[in-house]
């Protein structure tokens, strides 16, 4: 039964004197990737050494400096993948990897061997501290936890003694740190520092995870800095932060409680993890990148890490997921499209120094993407996608006016399919409604003649004989006076533009022409080397669209 009742609101922190608030993120925190150990333990199909090797080069790759990479004392794959990359030298000299391990003497003596030989590493020890763990899994009280705690810690302690070749750094974590009483999580957590000694020179962390996401991200962030005022040691430890997404707030929280006091991020390539996920460490370094903080991380090639991500958790990543998703920089809609081909072009003809483009917070190119993936058509979108598909894809520009008239023939199009509509398709119906000439009706030459200020044209058209022959004040003039009065109707131009394509002797010329015939409007786009040539043939192309012209050209025929 669906009801609500049989839940209880979380009860906030009594922080009147917060200062989070007026905090503001300006660098990017220190960074740990999870992706090998609780990315990996949350797949169906758990990554095999050669994945987990792959994964492990692509963080490298990225600049993460620390890693961690299993849980050895827990399965034969994990132990032996950290021996694999200790004995084959796989770690630069400027990562650490880390591992994880229950606080357990069999299990922390096991986690160590797996680490002997390395340069550098940080054993990370934990047991769940919450009110409903304590009561209701492990019916310890307060005391009996913490003994827990303080015995692990004394054991990552010793056991360290034992190789004294390595750089070792110490971590704990509270685990259900979200559901434990703040005064007890810091309780706990002072009586493991005291045991690690920071002032003494030994790096500690203190990883605080959401466990379970269990509040609004103001909630958490209150917590955060609750813990910062009030541990004892605060300046000798670093703060970590471990978030889980299951209210869909994994980085809005982190964020919130790196503005709190934290000073180190776990998280995974695109929030893979337990449940809805772990923190999604490319969108908050995203977040960071748009602010203009450099997140330390490097980014710039998206698709190579959703490659490899899916390749290695045999999980696909959603078209719309957030900076790295298939279709985040794809606008269908038609004032979308619109606004974007206009912010990109006043943004490159005004050099502007920073970043403001309509409906793109980041340049897509900087992430490996391309403006191709930006502008997609389908039935809701408008005559500016249509444009800039043409614009980017094909090098052919259009007056605003064009606009209209391709975007009704590609919406039409798309409509009949109820199907998005390629590049490639939007430059055939472009070619075959507008710019391709009608058979029958391209011109074969002409001949103009000014006399007191009247041009008088002879118009030589295929399969049009004789000749058409006309006058006006122009040469475009002279052609539609010769059509009317051949055809017997009524002829307006209703939109006329020209533009040079190319430099030089041989330069191409294009017109664009709009032409009322009986009331109803005709379009069509030509190019040629005879500006003239081209005007008065988009005159023709456009006439020869209309019934009238098609039922001369019948008959001419014989059909």
């Amino acid at each position: 039964m669906f009801d609500h009742r049989k839940y209880r609101a979380f009860t906030p922190v009594r922080l009147t004197d917060r200062t989070w608030p007026d905090q503001q993120i300006t660098q990017a925190p220190l960074w740990c990737s999870v992706d090998l150990r609780d990315g990996n333990q949350a797949l169906i199909n758990p990554m095999n050494v050669e994945q987990k090797t792959r994964m492990f080069t692509l963080l490298v790759k990225l600049g993460f400096k620390e890693i961690e990479v299993g849980f050895p004392s827990a399965s034969q794959p994990d132990f032996d993948f950290v021996r694999k990359l200790i004995e084959e030298d796989l770690i630069p000299d400027d990562v650490t990897i880390q591992i994880l391990t229950q606080a357990r003497e069999d299990l922390i003596a096991r986690s160590y061997e797996a680490l002997k030989d390395v340069k550098r590493a940080v054993v990370h020890v934990y047991n769940s501290t919450s009110t409903v763990q304590r009561e209701q899994v492990f019916g310890l009280d307060r005391d009996g936890i913490k003994s827990i705690a303080v015995q692990g810690a004394r054991w990552v302690r010793e056991y360290s003694t034992r190789y004294p070749q390595t750089d070792w750094a110490f971590q704990y974590s509270p685990e259900s740190f979200t559901g434990t009483e703040l005064d007890y999580a810091v309780e706990v957590c002072d009586a493991v520092i005291a045991e690690w000694q920071p002032e003494h020179g030994r790096r500690v962390i203190i990883n605080l995870p959401a466990t379970v996401e269990m509040s609004t991200p103001n909630v958490f962030a209150d917590q955060i800095e609750y813990f910062c005022r009030h541990l004892a040691q605060r300046d000798q430890v670093i703060i970590s932060l471990h978030t889980h997404n299951d209210r869909g707030c994994g980085v809005a929280a982190a964020e919130l409680g790196v503005m709190a006091g934290a000073d180190r991020i776990e998280g995974t390539l695109l929030g893979n993890g337990e449940r809805t996920g772990n923190m999604d460490i490319v969108t908050m370094g995203m977040n960071l990148y748009s602010q203009g903080i450099d997140p330390k991380l490097d980014f710039s090639n998206i698709k190579e890490i959703i490659s490899v991500v899916e390749y290695c958790t045999e999980l696909p990543v959603a078209a719309r997921h957030p900076w790295a998703g298939e279709l985040v920089y794809t606008a269908f809609s038609g004032s979308h499209q619109d606004a974007i081909r206009k912010s990109i072009n006043y943004h490159e003809q005004h050099q502007l120094p920073h970043w403001e483009v309509a409906y793109l917070p980041i340049d897509p190119r900087d992430i490996g993407r391309e403006y191709e993936a930006v502008v997609r058509i389908n039935s809701q979108s408008g005559k500016g996608g249509v444009a800039l598909v043409l614009e980017r894809d094909y090098g052919v520009e259009l007056p605003k006016w064009m606009h209209g008239e391709i975007s009704r023939v590609v919406q039409k199009a798309s409509e009949q399919t109820g199907a998005e509509i390629t590049s490639l398709q939007i430059k055939s119906l472009f070619d075959e409604h507008f710019h391709a000439a009608v058979p029958g009706w391209t011109l074969l030459g002409y001949d103009l003649h000014t006399t007191q200020g009247i041009v008088k044209g002879s118009f030589n058209v295929d399969g049009q004989q004789p000749a058409f022959e006309g006058q006006g004040s122009g040469a475009v003039e002279a052609l539609v006076q010769a059509l009317e009065k051949r055809f017997g109707v009524s002829i307006e131009v209703t939109q006329f533009d020209e533009r040079a394509l190319t430099q030089g002797t041989h330069a191409l010329a294009q017109a664009c022409v709009a032409l009322k015939v009986s009331g109803h409007s005709y379009a069509a786009v030509t190019s040629a080397e005879d500006t003239s040539a081209a005007t008065l043939q988009a005159v023709l192309s456009a006439f020869a669209r209309s019934p009238v012209a098609s039922g001369c050209l019948k008959q001419a025929s014989g059909i």
